[in-house]
This record gives C-alpha cells, sequence and structure tokens, in this order.
C-alpha cells in the first residue's frame, strides 16, 4: 500500500511506525472474514481493511470526522485480523495511532468525555475502585441488572501461602483483579508455593496501563508503565525468575513496554529487560508439568469448555497451552465453535458500546454451553466476568481449577 504522509505526523515516531505498517497490508480482505464488529455489523468500515483505509488518510491529511472515530471505536482491538494475516500487518498498533490522531482532533461528545474521563480516572485506581466494589457486592441483590452484570459476588478468599522458597518470581496483582476475583491471584501463588516457588507481589505497582491506553489518554498510560517498573526493578536486580501474569490483558500490554517506552532514554532499557521476563502462566507451568501432576488429583470437574481470551491467543500468540496442561492433570477440554472469535468484553468496551459487547458475549455463550461443560475457564479477568453475567454455569480462571486440584 503505498502512502504519502502529511505534514503533521512526517519524520514523528508515529509516522514512521503507521508508514512501515500501511505499507506492509496489500488490502486482501483476509481480516475481514475473522473480524468480530464486521460478522455483526457487515459494514467494511467496521473491518481491519476499512479501518486500515480511514488510517491511512488520516496520516495522509484527510479530514478526520466524529464518524472516523466511530468506526475506530468500535474495534475491539482484538487483534484476530492479526493472527489472519499473511503480511503481518500490526493492526493493533496502527489503530492506536489512528485514535490518537482522531482524540486530537476530534470533540467528542459531551457525555463521552465525562464516561471516559471517569473510566480513565476511576477503574485503574485500586484505593478507588476496591472499596467501591465492595459496596457493590454488599448491596449487589439490589443493584438494576445492568449494573449487577458488572459486580461479581464476593468471592471468600483463599488463604495465600507463608512458606518461603530460594525461587522466587514476581506477579502483578493487578487493578481491579484483587477486589474483583482475588482468588485467582491467590490460587496463583498456591500452584507456585505447591511447586517450591514464592511468588512475590510489589505494594506498590498497579493497573498495567492498558485501561488508559485504550481510552485514549496517553502520556497516563506511560506514567502507569514506568510507574510499574520503578516498583518492579528492585525485585529484577535481585533476581526474580519471571514476572508472571494471570490476567493475559494485563500480559499482552506489559510485553508492550519496550516498544511503548522506546524513546524514553530513562526507561528503554528497563523496559526491554521487564518485557523478557514477562510471561503468562500458562508458558511457565508447562515447565512444571510432571511436578504439577505430582502434587494435584483429579477432583469433581471433570469436564470444562475454555474460551481463549484475544489477549492470550492474538495479543500475545499463546495457544494450546492451557489445553494442553488441563489435559495432562485429567480434565477434558472443549473447545467452543470459532473459538478464535472474541467474547466482547475488551476492557471498557462492554461500558463504551453495550450493543456489540453483549451480542458477542451471547454468541461465545452459546457455543460454549454447547460443549455441555461443568465449568467453563478462561485466562482473564474481564472476560470471566463479562461471560458469567450471562450464564448461570460457573465461569472461573483456569488457574483455579488447578489450585483445587492440589493434594498438598
Amino acid at each position: 500500500m503505498q502512502t504519502n504522509l502529511a505534514d503533521f505526523i512526517r519524520n514523528t515516531p508515529d509516522g514512521d511506525e503507521a508508514d512501515g505498517i500501511l505499507r506492509n497490508c496489500v488490502h486482501c480482505g483476509f481480516c475481514t472474514a475473522t473480524c468480530p464488529t464486521y460478522q455483526i455489523l457487515g459494514d467494511e468500515l467496521d473491518g481491519p481493511r476499512g479501518r486500515i483505509y480511514l488510517i491511512k488518510q488520516m496520516v495522509e491529511g484527510a479530514p478526520v470526522t466524529r464518524s472516523t472515530q466511530i468506526h475506530l471505536d468500535r474495534c475491539l482491538t482484538c487483534r484476530n485480523c492479526e493472527t489472519t494475516c499473511p503480511s503481518g500487518v500490526q493492526y493493533g498498533r496502527l489503530v492506536e495511532i489512528g485514535r490518537k490522531i482522531t482524540e486530537e482532533k476530534v470533540t467528542r461528545p459531551f457525555s463521552q468525555r465525562v464516561m471516559r474521563r471517569m473510566l480513565a480516572s476511576f477503574v485503574p485506581n485500586s484505593a478507588l475502585f476496591t472499596p467501591t466494589m465492595r459496596i457493590g457486592q454488599h448491596f449487589r441483590p439490589l443493584l438494576p441488572k445492568k449494573l449487577r452484570d458488572k459486580v461479581p459476588a464476593r468471592q471468600r478468599p483463599l488463604e495465600w501461602p507463608t512458606a518461603k522458597h530460594p525461587r522466587k518470581m514476581l506477579m502483578l496483582a493487578g487493578c481491579v483483579q484483587p477486589s474483583m476475583m482475588p482468588n485467582v491471584n491467590i490460587a496463583t501463588a498456591r500452584v507456585f508455593d505447591a511447586l517450591g516457588v514464592e511468588m512475590l507481589i510489589a505494594p506498590d505497582a498497579g493497573c498495567c496501563g492498558a485501561i488508559r491506553l485504550h481510552l485514549g489518554y496517553n502520556d497516563e498510560a506511560l506514567d502507569d508503565l514506568r510507574a510499574n517498573i520503578d516498583a518492579w526493578w528492585p525485585y529484577v536486580e535481585q533476581g526474580v525468575e519471571a514476572i508472571v501474569m494471570n490476567a493475559s490483558g494485563c500480559g499482552a500490554t506489559v510485553k508492550e513496554y519496550a516498544h511503548l517506552l522506546r524513546h524514553d532514554p530513562a526507561y528503554a532499557e528497563k523496559a526491554r529487560r521487564v518485557v523478557e521476563l514477562t510471561r503468562d502462566v500458562a508458558e511457565i507451568l508447562p515447565e512444571f508439568e510432571e511436578a504439577l501432576i505430582s502434587v494435584t488429583r483429579r477432583r469433581s470437574v471433570h469436564t470444562v469448555a475454555f474460551h481463549p481470551p484475544c489477549t492470550l491467543q492474538h495479543g500475545q500468540q499463546i495457544r494450546g497451552k492451557v489445553e494442553h496442561l488441563l489435559t495432562a492433570l485429567g480434565v477434558e477440554v472443549r473447545l467452543p465453535a470459532d473459538n478464535h472469535l472474541c467474547c466482547g468484553s475488551a476492557g471498557t468496551y462492554s461500558l463504551t458500546q453495550p450493543k456489540l459487547s453483549y451480542a458477542l458475549r451471547d454468541q461465545k455463550l452459546e457455543r460454549l454451553q454447547a460443549q455441555e461443560p461443568q465449568v467453563i475457564v478462561s485466562a482473564n479477568v474481564g472476560c470471566i466476568a463479562h461471560l458469567q453475567s450471562g450464564t448461570s454455569t460457573p465461569v472461573a480462571h483456569w488457574i483455579e481449577l488447578v489450585e483445587h486440584m492440589l493434594s498438598v
């Protein structure tokens, strides 16, 4: 695809990156066939190829309109198109550049500005989010259904392991997971404890940066990245083996730290080292497979349907590892039809694009429940909460299932 960048973006980091990505696109349309929003809306501009054309027009100096912004807003950033693309087009990075331009050149309606500012200020701030979530869980039966859908039932927390081990790994607790689903982190620590690995949490680490990044608050998002690197760095210097992610959305973002901070001389090298250490729990546990089999035993749950989050299978390109591990532990894992498609959660997407989000959720649940599972498992807090809001079948993180099988 030939490009001729406009003066406002020529010879800038975003311009150079957009130019390189656009030139890789051969507009074949394979991506359109696997785009969830195109499948629902049937509009070329609500598929990756159409959005790429819109971004190309923007960087070449065409007027940026509210219509363009709407089409980019509807993108889930699921990156299914990247998995499909035969040319290796990095669409996820391109759409973030496009969104940044529209935020600068198009004034959103007042109600949207207020909502997005509230989400960017509230959700990543655990000091505000946690007590609010606690109140919501206390009064959950009284809440309207739309609000109740966003407030998971409160979990009875497991006990955090207290044993000390020579082997140590660092885990990102996350901004919403500790209050919404605290047992995901605790279960992760308990599984690794049974394998002789001590799981550490840096108390000053917070949101991975994804919330503000995808809402267009780029400078604030980069501050989130820097704060996490500062919080983790003493542990990195002490030699932790890995930075463990059990929320695939966070993992996909942290693995972008080196790219996002590549022009920051104070953080570029530290960010590169953080990315080297960052691994999803599904990447680490297979290395302990024999030991894990020896410390677990089969339980009452023997059939699960697995929803692989987009941030796991497309963002991080991790496929098959969860299924293989659970199968090795004696669990029958069933994948739904079209398991590559998004469930509609996508961070704050269910709040900013509720109609599309719930259509995708219901479609995903129909295919998951067709597998007749005892439990639906996934690998990201947002997907789990979103799916659970539409079904009475239990939805859990797969690491919670592994913890339930521990025999020690």
